[in-house]
Formats: structure tokens, sequence, C-alpha cells
């Protein structure tokens, strides 16, 4: 088995990682502008002369994290597979060589 099937292998799990990194990086709202959405949206049930409750920005905030995690877990799988399959490659180029 040569350089380049090892090559292939490690860049499929750098892709792997990326990906992943890339999905938890780009979440719809993240930790730090929690704080700033609650405020705007106080401010928006003030403005149309409603109440702002607690258990609905919960709501709000559990229903943006379920999608969040939808998609983290859709790149997961995406990478799982692609990782996989690059295994896949390398032990069947390793058997093809030592048969």
């Amino acid at each position: 088995m040569n350089n380049s099937d090892y090559n292939k292998a490690e860049n499929a799990v750098e892709r792997t990682e990326n990906s992943l990194k890339n999905a938890a990086d780009n979440t719809k709202w993240k930790v730090e502008d929690l704080a700033d959405r609650a405020k705007d949206y106080i401010n928006e049930k003030r403005a149309n002369d409603q109440e702002a409750s607690q258990e609905d920005w919960f709501d709000k905030v559990k229903n943006n994290a379920s999608d969040a995690w939808d998609n983290i877990k859709d790149k997961a799988n995406d990478a799982w597979e692609k990782t996989k399959d690059a295994a896949e490659d390398v032990k069947a180029e390793w058997n093809k060589k030592t048969n």
C-alpha cells in the first residue's frame, strides 16, 4: 500500500473533522447571542403589547437548539459515511496488494 492510499484516508478524516467543526460553528444561535436575542424577544413582545414569558422564551430557544442539533447530526452522519467509505477503500487497496 502506498502513501497516497494513506493520504486519502487521512484527508477523509480531516474533511470529517472540518465538517463537524463548521456545523458546530454555524448553529443558528450561539451562546453569546442568547442575551441579545432575549432582549430582542422582550422588546418585540413589549412593542406588540404582549407579555414576555420565560416559558415562551425557553420554547423558542429549545426549538432553535433542536434545529441546530438536526443540522449537526446530518453533518456528523455525512462525515461518518465518508470516513467509513474511505477506510473501506484503503482496506480494499491493501487486500489487493497483499493477495
